[in-house]
């Protein structure tokens, strides 16, 4: 816990630490003027009650007055301190949380849940804030007020206070017990949450899916589910809790009980007088009350201490992928591809084999083949996406990995089958990358993309705002306007990855001679399962199970009689004993 508490203290800026102490330090004065109207009525009893002099009596009112409206206020202030320092320590990490992950490399996400993440940024986040804002001051309360008034208890009377403080053992025994079982209770109610949190993000980013398959009863008992497993363990925890807590009221209640009944039997004795009686009365409670509060800190402690936990595993993220110290900066890409004996193995499972070729800048090259054969693996090998195990892949005859990951990634435009669009409007996502191109632009390459037509059809144009992943928009509207957000950014690269599989044969034959007239030189990476996407490209290549099964030009596939001509035959209808 103490590594969390650093881990904190360090996201502060230096104004908001001086500001942080002053604020505890405050709490600690509030703590002694805590010990002043006690003082004082211990003088109301024996010298204006008891001795039956109401001299004194109008000025030690006007003094309980002020102490106590001095502390509300001090109390007030410290309150805004610490509201302020959190909210700003809160600020600061929700922006390094959200830098780590537009860094983080494909395997980060692939390996943690969207709502796990979203539980860290939201919830675990929040207990940050309450430790700074309330937890933290409230043990220093605790602990001072506890000292302070034990300290003036023994020299009131030290044979009462001694018997109270003996009491106190036996609750530091009680809190270190039930602290010792609740952590792990809290770890896994956190565990829960997450669960939680991650099925109904699944089930809104996945509600057309649920409606195409009439599985909202199925989903709903899913959620349920992880619901009632959240809740019990909610439930656990406080079950825990109320074990220990009559034992600690039982305590604390004690100690009044025993304050009134030991100090009647010493006033009649006569080693205390009414107003030192009073005094015990009124402070009993400062030496019992931050006992009874242990439980409660222990328990946010352990809340504070596990969401810290997985709040500090996200910011301490290092991507695997990043500029090499010794990276090379290219004031222009030309677009040379070129992939040396590259092997590529994710999670002990064998992606690519000794993949070779080369494309010269400007060329285009079609990759095809079987589901699963490594054809998606390669176009993010060539953006860095992954590093290779074996072999090079080179851009320029530069290996990728001594490129800068802005110049390299920002020299490819990228065009995939699995479309996301923003909830922006049509403009904006078409300028997504692209942010300084102007109206006519955004137009022209929307129109080689195919997608004016449609878009000047909406409601409100460019204008109109289109929603998460583009709903409303059928498959094929929504890869146009993502072909169309690849080519405003005029990549050396352009990779075109099942782009035009939702679309009809006619747009594909319209938006493939657009490609061909843009107005700047690229070089292509089309991957498609239909021969006319690629019939046209300089080098074609066949992956099978990573490996690079047949390669060459159409005429010269069609003459090697293998996967490639076998596709042809099947898509044209051409009876394979009849093929060229």
């Amino acid at each position: 816990m103490n590594n969390q508490i650093k881990w904190l203290w360090d996201y502060m800026d230096p104004p908001d630490r001086r500001r942080h102490v002053a604020a505890l330090c405050i709490s600690v004065f509030t703590c002694l003027l805590l010990l002043v109207n006690p003082a004082l009525s211990r003088r109301l009893i024996d010298e204006v009650i008891v001795a039956q002099n109401p001299d004194p009596l109008l000025g030690i009112l006007m003094v309980m007055l002020l102490v106590k409206a001095g502390r509300e206020g001090l109390r007030y202030l410290m309150v805004i301190f610490l509201e302020k320092d959190a909210q700003d320590v809160l600020y600061n990490l929700r922006c390094r949380l959200f830098e780590r992950l537009q860094y983080a490399d494909l395997r980060f996400f692939d390996q943690n849940r969207a709502g796990d993440i979203m539980t860290r940024m939201s919830a675990d986040l929040d207990w940050c804030r309450h430790f700074l804002a309330y937890i933290d001051y409230r043990i220093v309360d605790a602990v001072c007020t506890f000292l302070f008034a034990g300290i003036y208890l023994f020299t009131v009377n030290v044979k009462l206070t001694a018997m109270l403080i003996a009491v106190t053992p036996c609750l530091m025994l009680i809190t270190k017990f039930f602290s010792r079982h609740v952590r792990p209770r809290f770890v896994f109610m956190r565990e829960k949450l997450s669960e939680m949190n991650a099925a109904a993000q699944e089930n809104i980013a996945g509600n057309r899916v649920v409606k195409a398959f009439a599985r909202e009863e199925y989903e709903k008992e899913r959620f349920e589910e992880k619901n009632v497993a959240f809740m019990n363990s909610h439930l656990r925890i406080n079950k825990l809790w109320l074990t220990f807590y009559p034992f600690i009221e039982l305590l604390a209640n004690g100690m009044m009980l025993l304050t009134v009944f030991m100090g009647g039997i010493l006033i009649v004795q006569g080693e205390i007088t009414p107003g030192e009686l009073t005094v015990f009365t009124g402070l009993s409670w400062a030496l019992a009350n931050p006992m009874r509060e242990l439980g409660n800190l222990i328990n946010d402690l352990q809340r504070f201490s596990t969401s810290a936990a997985k709040v500090m595993e996200l910011s301490l993220n290092r991507s695997e992928i990043a500029d090499a110290g010794d990276a090379v900066s290219h004031d222009h890409m030309e677009g040379k591809i070129e992939f040396r004996d590259v092997s590529f193995q994710l999670d002990e499972k064998q992606i690519l084999r000794d993949v070779s070729f080369t494309v010269q800048p400007g060329q285009t090259l079609a990759i095809m083949g079987p589901t699963g054969g490594g054809k998606t693996t390669m176009i993010q090998l060539l953006a860095r996406c992954f590093d290779v195990t074996e072999g090079q892949v080179l851009v320029d005859d530069c290996d990728v990995k001594q490129w800068k990951l802005q110049e390299l990634r920002g020299g490819i435009g990228t065009a995939t089958q699995d479309v996301f669009l923003f909830s922006d409007t049509v403009e904006g996502n078409i300028a997504f990358g692209a942010q300084d191109i102007s109206m006519d632009e955004v137009r022209d390459f929307a129109r080689r993309a195919d997608a004016d037509g449609f878009i000047s059809s909406l409601p409100e144009g460019y204008d109109t705002i289109i929603g998460e992943r583009g709903v409303g928009l059928s498959g094929g509207q929504k890869q146009r306007i993502a072909l169309a957000r690849a080519l405003a950014v005029k990549p050396t690269i352009l990779v075109m990855d099942d782009t035009t599989s939702a679309v009809d044969s006619e747009t594909e034959q319209y938006i493939q001679d657009q490609l061909r007239k843009l107005p700047y030189t690229c070089t292509k990476v089309i991957i498609a399962q239909r021969i006319s996407s690629m019939r046209d490209a300089d080098l074609i290549l066949v992956l099978r199970d990573g490996r690079i099964i047949e390669r060459g030009t159409h005429a010269e596939l069609l003459k090697q009689k293998g996967y490639y001509w076998q596709t042809y035959c099947l898509q044209y209808g051409v009876p394979m004993e009849e093929a060229v």
